[in-house]
């Protein structure tokens, strides 16, 4: 039996960790024919990722113009292509991060005279917000309390595991400064060097100078 005092305990729970996990919404963003928009996500290796996008009818009693086409391609920030749609309405993508880094999503549309400009609805979310715990809590299969404390440990696990990456993207910053400070320092080194030569050089041939002049 769930007590008062356990109810309390998970609801606590509940709102600290929808305190932690934004949960990513939906974007809405203009697009001018013949021109590009990116957008980019920060998402960690092995991390699930769903993406939908439709461009937004501005006449509902009728279907879209034909100038309203875009061109979507989601790419890696090592090159590598993940989705790409040409010439449509609307669309979705769905894949699991090989390489930790920023992934980009970008928009084309077609080049029209006169110009248009389209409203694109675009959603992604990634990690614990990818999935669709609809389908995990089945009807008569799953218990609700046992799928919000299922969802709370994911949710758990991926902030773990956001933490981790945040750690190692500190330590990779931290190798980074030392590797700066010591070539800055070796640079420093060789200024003073080249500043005391170019001094001592300046120094001899003044001597030199005065000497042949018999000025010394």
């Amino acid at each position: 039996m769930i007590t008062p005092r356990l109810n309390l305990y998970l609801l606590v729970i509940m709102t600290v960790i929808g305190l932690l996990s934004s949960p990513s919404k939906s974007l809405r963003f203009e697009l001018e024919s013949g021109h590009t928009k990116c957008i980019s996500e920060d998402i960690k290796s092995n991390s699930m990722t769903v993406g939908k996008y439709s461009i937004v009818n501005p006449h509902d009693s009728q279907p879209l113009p034909e100038s309203h086409k875009l061109t979507v391609r989601v790419t890696s920030s090592y090159g590598n292509s993940y989705h790409y749609s040409e010439r449509v309405e609307s669309g979705q993508f769905a894949f699991t991060a090989a390489e930790a880094g920023d992934y980009m999503a970008c928009f084309w549309a077609a080049d029209h005279k006169p110009t248009v400009t389209l409203s694109v609805d675009f959603d992604w979310k990634t990690g614990v917000a990818a999935k669709d715990w609809s389908n995990v809590a089945k009807k008569g299969s799953v218990d609700v309390m046992e799928m919000e404390l299922k969802k709370m440990y994911d949710t758990v696990i991926s902030i773990q595991e956001e933490m981790n990456y945040l750690r190692e993207r500190e330590d990779e910053m931290q190798d980074l400064n030392t590797s700066t400070n010591v070539k800055m320092a070796w640079l420093s080194f060789l200024s003073i060097i080249v500043c005391l030569s170019v001094a001592g050089l300046q120094v001899w041939h003044l001597k030199t100078f005065f000497q042949k002049k018999k000025l010394i």
